[in-house]
């Protein structure tokens, strides 16, 4: 047997979990093993299983071609540092109660060190229409490089200045950019502090005009993107007591920070109305107001019908106009059938006038 691949040493802090990889080749397949020794002086090596540790610890192994095996610790403490040891043996008597190995297990050793993590302070504050954001590390335990600040996936600010405090300013007030906010120290490990900027919810309806016809199905839709999430909402039409899923017609499916009210069969009497969608959190309450309207199935005629009265109405008309003009056109057929008489009693008199003076 031989390795591939070894686990790598490495430095975290406290509440933070690491990861170790090791990957080993040879005929037959080997098996792989992690064992631990503590940096007190009275320990030994011993082996970890998987939920050890009060099931801190998950070993993931694979026996395909190879053998591959990784260990992972959550919530890091102090006394999680010291020497791991991923051992490497294919020989069939490795695990022999009795026999010792003919081959001698190979290892591969990386140390994991756990740094305590040091408290940061966080604050907001405000000050002619910005917040300001900042961090103070109480108790420096790693040389500072600079700093980040970091809203979701964006960077809002970086800086190369080796200070226990930083801070970070936003144009506009609390309700505009509620979220988690990190400030970052650039350490080894790296040090994260987390500020919360938290309002009570803002919510907004996906449309504030609803439209459906009588006898569909209509939804109705509420959002709220602030922080911290909302617990829990609420609708109602205005006036009434609020709305109870799966009562009626009505369904309404809630997830997070989205909220949708599904009316089943629209009634054109029943269901005009306003709507009020209501969201609640630790910061309060905020709510939003949809308007539903309900069209009668006829509505998607009128369209059309109103299309067929055109055409009837001009049809009329050329009907009309072209009944005025047909006596007109009568006498002039009549007039133009009249000359080729009088040219051919023309001619017969011609003819006769000829004849006699033929005589």
């Amino acid at each position: 047997a031989g390795f591939i691949k070894s686990p790598l040493s490495q430095k975290r802090l406290t509440q933070d979990s690491v990861e170790l990889y090791c990957e080993a080749i040879g005929t037959p397949i080997p098996e792989i093993q992690w064992w631990f020794e503590g940096n007190e002086p009275n320990e030994t090596y011993a082996q970890l299983w998987d939920g050890a540790r009060q099931d801190r610890v998950r070993i993931n192994a694979t026996y395909n071609l190879h053998s591959t095996s990784t260990i992972s610790i959550a919530n890091l403490t102090g006394d999680d540092s010291g020497m791991y040891e991923c051992r490497a043996s294919n020989d069939p008597d490795r695990n022999h109660l009795s026999k010792s190995p003919k081959v001698k297990w190979i290892r591969s050793q990386a140390n994991v060190f756990v740094i305590e993590r040091p408290d940061i302070k966080t604050q907001v504050t405000t000050a002619a229409g910005k917040l300001i954001l900042s961090c103070n590390m109480t108790v420096p335990s790693l040389p500072i490089k600079g700093h980040d600040w970091i809203h979701g996936d964006k960077i809002l600010q970086t800086d190369k200045d080796s200070s226990l405090f930083t801070s970070h300013t936003i144009e506009g007030n609390m309700e505009e950019h509620s979220g988690i906010y990190e400030c970052v120290y650039q350490t080894s490990p790296e040090i994260r502090g987390t500020v919360n900027i938290s309002v009570a919810p803002q919510v907004m309806a996906y449309k504030k005009s609803e439209h459906g016809n009588e006898g569909d199905t209509g939804v109705l839709i509420c959002k709220c993107s602030s922080f911290p999430a909302v617990k829990s909402w609420v609708w109602y039409k205005n006036g009434q007591e609020p709305i109870v899923n799966g009562s009626g017609r009505y369904i309404i499916k809630s997830s997070g920070n989205k909220t949708e009210l599904r009316i089943l069969k629209l009634n054109i009497e029943e269901d005009m109305g306003d709507y009020h969608c209501n969201a609640t959190n630790d910061y309060g309450f905020g709510g939003a107001v949809v308007n539903l309207r309900v069209r009668s199935r006829l509505a998607a005629l009128w369209p059309f019908l109103g299309i067929v009265a055109e055409v009837l109405v001009l049809v009329t008309i050329i009907f009309i106009y072209e009944k005025r003009r047909k006596p007109d056109e009568v006498l002039d057929d009549d007039d133009g059938g009249s000359a080729p008489l009088k040219s051919n009693a023309t001619n017969h008199k011609d003819k006769n006038v000829r004849q006699r003076n033929a005589n």
